[in-house]
């Protein structure tokens, strides 16, 4: 069998039905629209929003919540991942993307506390919970600051 050989199956292929061609069509006049109006015309016609004068559903419901159009969103690396770090080495950034466990320096990323640890490291983070801080300082590690990147301004003039 070829590829010119292949047919569809009996009444997959259905021809779109064309309104609006006349009374003899069978679907003239109106093509299928009903009567005159706004639903009528092409292009147009009532939202699905639209209630008819009664106070539309979005509105009669309190408004709740907040979300953020620029939210901060965490890379997450947890202590169990610490083990591909060998004893007394650093953990930065710059080391977290070396050995793939975030995906981007220019987002921040936080340490949690899911698995366990048994070598000392030294942990720069700008972020780390505080049960994961605890679990570091107990096989030794140490935690300092990171040394986030200030961006470069330019003096107002």
């Amino acid at each position: 069998m070829y590829l010119h050989e292949l047919k569809s199956p009996k009444g997959s292929r259905k021809r779109k039905r064309i309104v609006g061609r006349g009374q003899g069509s069978g679907a003239g006049k109106t093509a299928g629209r009903g009567e005159n109006g706004q639903n009528s015309r092409p292009g147009s016609g009532i939202g699905k929003q639209s209630e008819g004068g009664q106070m539309p559903l979005i509105r009669r419901l309190p408004k709740v919540g907040f979300r953020s159009h620029r939210p901060i969103l965490n890379q997450i690396v947890h202590i169990a991942d610490l083990a591909k770090f060998e004893k007394g080495e650093v953990v930065n950034a710059e080391s977290l993307k070396a050995k793939g466990l975030i995906a981007s320096l220019n987002k921040p990323f936080k340490i949690l506390a899911d698995g366990e640890i048994s070598i000392a490291l030294t942990v720069q983070a700008e972020s780390i919970s505080k049960a994961a801080r605890e679990k570091i300082e107990k096989v030794g590690g140490t935690i300092e600051a990171a040394v986030v990147k200030a961006s470069e301004e330019t003096p107002d003039k």
